[in-house]
C-alpha cells in the first residue's frame, strides 16, 4: 500500500514499519523536519542525549542487549562526525545499527555550506554500507535496505544521509521492507562437505578446544543453545573472546574462562597446546592470538564464520566453513549424531588432567587487603550481590573492563555490553542508558574507571531526564589504569601523563546532575554500599576507591605467545611491599 508523504514522514514511517520503538539522537538544523515529525507522533520514542557519540553508544547498548537494531539520529557536519566513533565501534564489534544523518540541501552540496561535511565519504570506512539520498523516489527503499544490511550476515552499522530538501519534498512511500535493493545476500548454510570434514577432525581430536566469539550471540538464542548442546555432546573444553562471554555459562564445568591478552592461564595454555581448534563466530583478533607465528602451533584449525572476509585474514586455517553459526552448528550436531563417533576417552582424560593442572595455578588469585579495596574484590562482591537479579553489565575501557570479564561470571548472552574491537573509552555510560531503556525493570550497571567515565559523563543528564536508573560503579584508582600498567611493565615505569590529577568529587557531581552519589573506600563497608546502590531507583555514581597501583593479571605482553604469560606471582614480594608502602598503593 503506497501513500504520499514528505521525506521526513517517510523516515518515521519506515522506523515504525521496521518495529523500532526507541531512537537516540540530538537535533540540529539539517534534521529539523525529522524532529518535527517525531514531535507529532507517539509510536517512536526519541531519547535526547547530550552528545552524538552518546547517541551512537546508547544505540549500541540497546542493540547488543536486545538483538534488535539500534537507531541513532544526528544532524549534518559535526553531528555526523561526532557519530564516527560509535559507528567504528559498532563495525568492529558487529553491532546492528542504523544511523540517520541530515545533510545540507542537494543544491548546496560541495559549496562548503554551513555544517556541510562529506558524511558518506567520512563514514565509508566505518560502516557496512552508506547512502547519500539524492532523490525522494529512492528514500523508502534505501531506508528499508539499511535495516536489512545492518542485520543480515555479519551485523554492523549502516548510515543514511538525507539532504534537508529531500526531507521536505513530497513523494510516494512504499513499505518495501521485504524487497532487497542491493545484491547483498550472504551465505547462511555451510558446505555439507566441510561440515562432514569438521566432524571427522573433531572426532579424532585428542586435545580439542572450542574457541567462541560474539558471532554466537549475534546469531541468536538458537545458536547459543546449540553451542551448549555441542559442548555437552562432545565434552570439549570451551573458551571465549571478550565479546562472546555468556554464550556458554561461566559456571559450566567445561568453561576455561576468557581467552587472550588478559585471559586465564588455562584457556591460553589449552589454546597453545590443542590439536584441534574449532573457532566459532570469532575473528582471530590480535588481542586473542598474541604472536601470530606462535599461535596454537600444533592444531588443525576449523573456522566457522558468516563473514568470508574474516576467513584466513589473520590466521590461516585448515578448514573454513562460511555460514551462520546457528545453521552450521545445527548441521554439525546432526552429522555428529549420524556418525556416532567413538572418541579417544583416554586421550581426553589426559587432556583434562593437564587442563586441571593449569587451573591449579589459580591465575586470578590476588592478595586481599583489610585496609583498602582491591579492584578484583570489588567486582567479586558486585557479582555476588547481584546474583539472581535481572542484571545487565556495561563497561568503559581499561583495567576495570578486564576485571569485569575475569571476575563477573556471565551465565547468559546479551548481558555484557562492552567495547571490544575499538576499545572506546566513554562507551559504558551511554550504552548502559540504551540498555536500561530497553529493559526498564532490569538492574543495569556500568563498571567504569575514573578516567573513562569522564569521556561521556554528560550522559548522566540523559539518564536523569529519561528516568533511566543506571548505576555507574567506578573503580577509582586515580590513574588511567591500563596505560599506567603498560608504562610500568613495558616503559621503565615512566608514568607519562597517566595520572589523572584534579579528579572531580563524583558524589557532588552526581548530585549536580540530579542523580545520587555514593562513596566507599573500606572493604568492610563495601557490601552495604553496593546494596544501597541497588536499592536506589535513580541514576547512581558509585565512587569506589580502590588501590591505585593494582595490575591486571594474567597478561600476555605485546608480541608474546600464549605460553609466555605474565602472572601476578611473577611480581616479587619486594616489589609488592615497596608498592604497599607508597601511600597505601598496591601493585598487584
Amino acid at each position: 500500500m503506497t501513500r504520499q508523504m514528505t521525506g521526513a514522514e517517510m523516515v518515521i514511517q519506515a522506523l515504525i514499519d521496521q518495529g523500532v520503538d526507541t531512537i537516540f539522537g540530538y537535533p540540529g538544523g539539517a534534521v529539523l523536519p525529522i524532529f518535527d515529525e517525531l514531535f507529532q507522533q507517539e509510536e517512536v520514542r526519541h531519547i535526547l542525549v547530550r552528545h552524538e557519540q552518546g547517541a551512537g553508544h546508547a544505540a549500541e547498548g540497546y542493540a547488543r542487549s536486545t538483538g534488535k537494531v539500534g537507531v541513532a539520529l544526528a544532524t549534518s557536519g559535526p553531528g555526523a562526525t561526532n557519530m564516527v566513533t560509535a559507528l567504528t565501534d559498532a563495525l568492529l564489534d558487529s553491532i546492528p545499527m542504523v544511523c540517520i544523518t541530515g545533510q545540507v540541501p542537494t543544491t548546496l552540496i560541495g559549496t562548503d555550506a554551513f555544517q556541510e561535511a562529506d558524511t558518506v565519504g567520512i563514514t565509508r570506512p566505518c560502516t557496512k554500507h552508506n547512502w547519500l539520498v539524492r532523490r525522494i523516489e529512492d528514500l523508502p527503499a534505501i531506508l528499508h535496505e539499511a535495516f536489512r544490511i545492518a542485520t543480515t550476515g555479519r551485523p554492523g552499522p549502516v548510515l543514511v544521509d538525507i539532504p534537508k530538501n529531500i526531507q521536505f519534498q513530497m513523494g510516494t512511500y512504499d513499505n518495501c521492507k521485504d524487497k532487497a535493493l542491493t545484491q547483498y545476500h550472504p551465505a547462511v548454510k555451510g558446505s555439507d562437505a566441510a561440515i562432514r570434514e569438521a566432524v571427522e577432525l573433531m572426532a579424532a581430536a585428542k586435545k580439542p578446544i572450542l574457541y567462541t566469539g560474539g558471532g554466537v550471540i549475534n546469531s541468536g538464542p538458537k545458536a547459543v543453545a546449540l553451542l551448549r548442546d555441542l559442548v555437552k555432546m562432545t565434552g570439549f573444553p570451551i573458551t571465549s573472546t571478550l565479546m562472546g562471554l555468556g554464550a556458554y555459562p561461566a559456571s559450566g564445568k567445561n568453561w576455561l574462562g576468557m581467552l587472550g591478552m588478559h585471559g586465564t592461564y588455562e584457556a591460553n595454555l589449552a589454546m597453545h597446546d590443542c590439536d584441534v581448534m574449532v573457532c566459532i563466530g570469532a575473528r582471530f583478533d590480535d588481542r586473542i592470538t598474541g604472536r601470530i607465528d606462535a599461535f596454537s602451533p600444533k592444531s588443525k584449525k576449523i573456522h566457522i564464520d558468516i563473514d568470508p572476509s574474516s576467513i584466513n585474514k589473520n590466521v590461516v586455517v585448515d578448514l573454513p566453513i562460511v555460514g551462520d553459526v546457528g545453521s552450521v552448528l545445527e548441521d554439525i550436531i546432526a552429522a555428529w549424531n549420524a556418525r556416532k563417533p567413538v572418541q579417544d576417552k583416554a586421550a581426553h582424560a589426559a587432556w583434562w588432567k593437564q587442563i586441571d593442572g593449569w587451573r591449579a595455578k589459580k591465575c586470578l588469585a590476588y592478595r586481599p587487603s583489610a585496609e583498602a579495596i582491591m579492584p578484583q574484590y570489588a567486582i567479586e562482591r558486585l557479582h555476588a550481590l547481584t546474583a539472581g537479579r535481572d542484571t545487565y553489565i556495561t563497561t568503559e575501557v581499561g583495567q576495570h573492563q578486564m576485571w569485569a570479564a575475569q571476575y563477573f561470571g556471565f551465565e547468559e548472552p546479551n548481558r555484557f555490553m562492552t567495547s571490544g574491537g575499538l576499545g572506546t573509552m566513554g562507551y559504558g555510560l551511554p550504552a548502559a542508558i540504551g540498555t536500561q531503556l530497553a529493559h526498564p525493570g532490569a538492574l543495569v550497571i556500568d563498571i567504569a574507571g575514573d578516567a573513562s567515565i569522564q569521556m561521556n559523563i554528560q550522559e548522566l543528564s540523559t539518564a536523569v531526564q529519561h528516568n533511566a536508573p543506571v548505576k555507574a560503579f567506578i573503580l577509582n584508582n586515580q590513574y588511567m589504569g591500563m596505560v599506567r600498567q603498560w608504562q610500568q611493565l613495558l616503559h621503565g615505569n615512566r608514568l607519562s601523563h597517566s595520572y589523572v590529577d584534579s579528579q572531580p568529587d563524583f558524589v557532588r557531581l552526581a548530585e549536580a546532575y540530579g542523580a545520587v552519589g555514593i562513596r566507599c573506600s573500606k572493604p568492610a563497608d563495601l557490601d552495604d554500599a553496593i546494596e544501597e546502590m541497588i536499592r536506589i531507583d535513580r541514576p547512581v555514581l558509585f565512587d569506589c576507591h580502590v588501590v591505585s597501583l593494582a595490575n591486571c593479571f594474567p597478561m600476555i605482553p605485546s608480541g608474546k605467545a600464549h605460553n609466555e604469560m605474565l602472572l601476578g606471582t611473577d611480581v616479587s614480594d619486594e616489589e609488592i611491599e615497596t608498592a604497599i608502602g607508597a601511600a597505601g598503593k598496591v601493585l598487584v
